[in-house]
């Protein structure tokens, strides 16, 4: 019985969530901002995937004007789903498969049209990185597909990616949740 009573006072112990920041600049004035959570325990890995994130958004822009944005908790069946995340390197990998562990497909796959209408998502396959919005692959905002596309923690970095500085607070992103001390070998 004590064990029980121990356990169940364990798995109700808050968990420890890192936050993250990331803005992302295509062609033409086409600018991706989002932000991540992903639990500390996983932080030592040297690659994760969508099924570690526990928050994450996106926000589009084309000449700092919101073209749409997308959260994981708007997941359907059949939207594309695929994040890589090297926290080690403090990158999102780029320049594989949009479904591989080299590439990106956040509710747009590796054609970019299938984002929803309205709708906004970011690919990163093995022909460009690239944004869809309403359904419509925006060929005019594909950049290199071996572009690298850092991470930063939230709050640690003034970020600007060619744009007005990341928006943050506002009601389509997360707020940003306290983060457990790192060990040693964090990159913070």
């Amino acid at each position: 019985m004590i064990r029980t009573a121990a356990l169940l006072a364990l798995l109700a112990a808050p968990v420890g969530a890192a936050d993250f920041e990331f803005c992302w600049e295509g062609a033409n004035g086409y600018r991706m901002e989002g932000r991540m959570t992903v639990p500390d325990a996983l932080l030592d890995r040297p690659l994760l995937t969508h099924d570690d994130v526990t928050a994450f958004t996106i926000q589009g822009f084309k000449d700092d004007m919101p073209l749409g944005a997308w959260n994981m908790a708007q997941r359907r069946p059949g939207t594309a789903w695929n994040l890589s995340f090297d926290p080690r390197g403090m990158v999102f990998p780029t320049g594989g498969m949009h479904d591989g562990p080299k590439g990106q497909a956040w509710n747009a796959g590796g054609r970019a049209d299938d984002c929803g209408n309205p709708g906004f998502g970011f690919n990163s396959g093995t022909n460009a990185q690239d944004l869809c919005v309403n359904n419509v692959w925006r060929s005019d905002s594909m950049i290199n597909r071996y572009t690298r596309f850092p991470v930063h923690p939230a709050g640690q970095a003034t970020l600007d990616c060619g744009g007005a500085a990341l928006l943050g607070e506002t009601d389509q992103m997360p707020r940003p949740v306290t983060r457990a001390t790192y060990g040693k070998n964090s990159p913070w």
